[in-house]
């Protein structure tokens, strides 16, 4: 029996992974008593004990949780943003070619996508992979999100008494185009550009979708939509992500059309001149730690779907 460590069980990303692996009779999770959750030495030898740790912390504390590991057969998956771009990681996002999922299987740091990276290297990479589009494209990307992507602090904004009525509405962020995604976004689509990105959270619990509209005009020679569906249906086939034809509701996408799902929607809609790629899916699920779990399952070589909700 394997025994996991989630460093950060207490965030809403560790929680939801504690949740999805408490009830599996394969896995041992070692805890620590609320009091010692934050000690350093009792943290240290729980990271060293097990056989697979999550990490579930802001940035710079994954940094110094990932320095406390000295067993060198221990495997870490780090769902902050510290380690996606660093060398000598392995990007947990196995649907994207038969090489990277080999990765997953292999590796011993793997560092978990982030929610609208996900979507957004869902629609971007084929593309730019099988030539549809040029590498120095300048995109743009919307990723419409529910709340509980902010976590605790942003869940008890919405859900609290006597809140703020903005809330009401649909609220744009990283309106300064430095968001903590733009930087794996880049890295593994192989853009030369950071695309103009546009994330949004509004009054729904969980639920995601992101948008890449592309002009006609901006494609590679002897591409357009048919081709871009086609290239679709060739890398996304399987339960966790797929493609799907006629994906709207009656001319409408919600964003939360998978919420509580692990799985990732793929469609594209539009015209011969203005064309729309659209991935949807659960920012708490392929967007978090839905993903976490497939990438342990995958390591562990077991189903990579078990305990996921498809």
């Amino acid at each position: 029996m394997k025994r996991i460590f989630i460093d950060g069980s207490a965030g809403t990303t560790g929680l939801r992974i504690r949740e999805r692996l408490a009830a599996r009779d394969d896995l041992e999770l070692l805890t620590l008593p609320e009091e010692l959750r934050k000690d350093a030495s009792a943290r240290k030898e729980m990271l060293n004990l097990a056989d697979a740790v999550f990490l579930c912390l802001p940035d710079d504390a994954a940094r110094e949780a990932v320095a406390m590991i000295e067993n060198p057969d221990t495997v870490v998956l780090d769902t902050s943003t510290a380690h996606r771009t660093s060398a000598g990681w392995c990007y947990g996002f196995p649907e994207l070619s038969f090489e990277q999922a080999e990765k997953v299987r292999t590796a011993k740091r793997i560092a978990v996508p982030g929610c609208h990276a996900s979507g957004f290297i869902a629609l971007v990479y084929p593309l730019i992979k099988e030539g549809v589009l040029p590498a120095d494209a300048l995109l743009t990307c919307t990723s419409l999100t529910g709340y509980s992507g902010g976590g605790k602090k942003m869940i008890a904004e919405y859900e609290g008494e006597g809140r703020d009525a903005l809330l009401d509405a649909p609220r744009q962020y990283g309106i300064a185009q430095g968001h903590k995604h733009l930087k794996e976004m880049v890295a593994i689509t192989g853009i030369e550009n950071a695309p103009v990105f546009l994330p949004i959270v509004a009054d729904f619990y969980s639920g995601m979708e992101v948008t890449v509209p592309l002009f006609a005009s901006a494609l590679c020679t002897g591409y357009g939509m048919e081709e871009i569906k086609e290239i679709y249906r060739k890398y996304y086939n399987t339960p966790l992500l797929s493609y799907c034809d006629e994906a709207d509701e009656s001319g409408f996408l919600s964003a939360a059309a998978l919420s509580g799902k692990d799985s990732m929607q793929i469609s594209v809609h539009g015209n011969g001149d203005r064309i729309i790629t659209v991935a949807r899916y659960d920012n708490l699920g392929k967007g978090a730690s839905g993903a976490a779990v497939e990438c342990l399952n995958m390591v562990l070589g077991v189903d990579a779907y078990k305990g996921l909700e498809l």
